[in-house]
């Protein structure tokens, strides 16, 4: 296997052809915006319980009512859905795409009960235009929140979507540039030395901007999360804490991407407390982490990856595999034990109550949208982390980390009308938020025949033979 050292670039291809219109979806919504669910289980995700015998009042885009069925009201012309036999929970968050194919993932991740998702590094002309298209309904697909482009290093390990800065100077004018374009968080890299992450870190909280990222090479992963990272993504400086541990030398300098990805490999030989001493000290720090370990699991041979292969293939473009396939040639599986010692890390974190995401780097070799969501929560549960727990890092977390808490991560009056409708008890198992019966993303509802409908459109588009 080789590691991620020839993850060099990413050109983004054909964006402007991926944006063009498509036909809009047909769906169930009817004239006066307003529907009634009755006999429906709620899930509460904040306190993980399951409450039966529920009516849920949906007015435009807002839940105007969630209570008992016999409190509920009549509202005029509302459609009637008789929610017996089915589960209501907050609309799935998948918190690290690289948004590519707007019609296309779109789609797809409204069919799977993806609702949100947040961007974790495009260019800044390309992303937050769509971002505004997708939150105010203008382009079909899940609310968005976007950092834009990454700060990294000079040069940067992905020019095509990065900005590059070399000195605390250019570091914080990055930030005040970045804050002027209107992105919604400060993304930084992993060539970034230390004195300009501290300093990008001190100019985004003069902004008021979250900076989540990778833990530079430059700084161990505590100092990096009581100097103010807000989320840490991937497993990118863990590798130095099991070292540490070991024993072993670290270098703080940057020698490839996922250069010490064998560490991962020995996790079985560090002392369980000391683990659970870091984990500790990363709660207090108040940091979150976003794990993505189905990036690691799924990871394909690529030179034989067949699109046919995957879970959803369908509606991987000719587009997209053929970027893959250019950009990641020669990459191979990760062992598992890598993603399982991973995994296993990641319930250490949950069984303190370090705040966790459910985010996949969408746009990698392997993953496809909406599935590598249920995928990486599945991942999560079978590592031995509760399904309470895992469906609150894919709804109520994320949304609250994004500063989005007021109004989705949870059901209750007065919050946007978007969530899913499940015909099995998440709580119970997670793959259960699989069995999608319906969706209602901003109060539009999309019946299990238009979310099909949705499907087929996705896959024809995804026929289309790249530019």
């Amino acid at each position: 296997m080789k590691t991620l050292l020839s993850l060099s670039l990413i050109v983004i291809l054909g964006l402007t052809a991926c944006q063009a219109a498509a036909p809009k979806p047909t769906n169930a919504a009817n004239p006066t915006g307003a529907y009634i669910i009755k006999n429906v289980t709620v899930i509460d995700v904040e306190k993980g319980l399951a409450i039966p015998g529920q009516t849920i009042t949906v007015v435009g885009d807002r839940i105007e009512a969630v209570v008992a069925q016999a409190e509920a009201s009549a509202v005029k012309s509302a459609e009637v859905i008789d929610g017996r036999g089915l589960y209501v929970i907050p609309g799935l968050v998948d918190a690290h795409v690289h948004y590519l194919e707007a019609p296309i993932f779109g789609r797809v991740l409204i069919a799977q009960g993806v609702l949100l998702v947040r961007d974790m590094g495009m260019p800044n002309e390309y992303i937050l235009k769509l971002r505004d298209e997708l939150n105010r309904g203008t382009t079909l697909g899940p609310e968005m929140a976007a950092a834009g482009a990454i700060l990294d290093g000079n040069p940067p390990v992905i020019p095509s979507i990065s900005l590059a800065v070399q000195t605390p100077e250019e570091g914080r004018a990055a930030v005040q540039n970045q804050a002027a374009a209107g992105v919604d968080m400060i993304k930084v890299y992993s060539k970034l030395d230390k004195e300009t992450f501290l300093a990008i870190l001190g100019e985004a909280k003069k902004s008021g901007l979250k900076v989540v990222g990778h833990v530079p090479d430059s700084i161990y992963i505590e100092d990096a999360a009581q100097a103010g990272l807000s989320s840490i993504e991937h497993w990118f400086g863990f590798e130095k804490v099991i070292a540490k541990q070991m024993g072993m030398p670290v270098k703080l300098t940057y020698t490839g991407l996922g250069a010490g990805y064998e560490y991962m490999l020995r996790l079985g030989e560090v002392e369980p407390q000391a683990m659970q001493d870091f984990y500790q000290r990363l709660k207090a720090s108040g940091v979150t982490v976003d794990p993505t370990v189905v990036t690691f699991k799924n990871w394909p041979n690529v030179d034989s990856l067949e699109a046919k292969d995957l879970e959803g293939g369908k509606y991987i473009s000719q587009n997209l595999l053929a970027m893959w396939k250019t950009q990641w040639a020669g990459q191979t599986e990760f062992p598992d034990l890598f993603w399982q010692n991973w995994a296993q890390m990641v319930k250490g974190m949950n069984d303190v109550g370090v705040p966790l995401m459910v985010g996949t780097d969408l746009m990698c070799p392997g993953l496809v949208p909406g599935y590598s969501v249920h995928q990486e929560m599945a991942i999560w549960q079978e590592a031995g982390i509760p399904a309470a727990d895992v469906l609150r890092s894919a709804t109520l977390v994320p949304a609250q980390f994004m500063g989005l808490g007021d109004r989705l991560g949870s059901l209750s009056a007065g919050k946007t009308a978007s969530f899913v409708l499940l015909r099995a008890n998440p709580l119970e198992d997670i793959r259960n938020a699989e069995q999608i019966e319906a969706v209602f993303l901003r109060g539009q509802y999309f019946d299990r025949q238009a979310l099909d409908q949705l499907l087929k459109e996705a896959e024809e588009l995804a026929k289309q033979p790249a530019p």
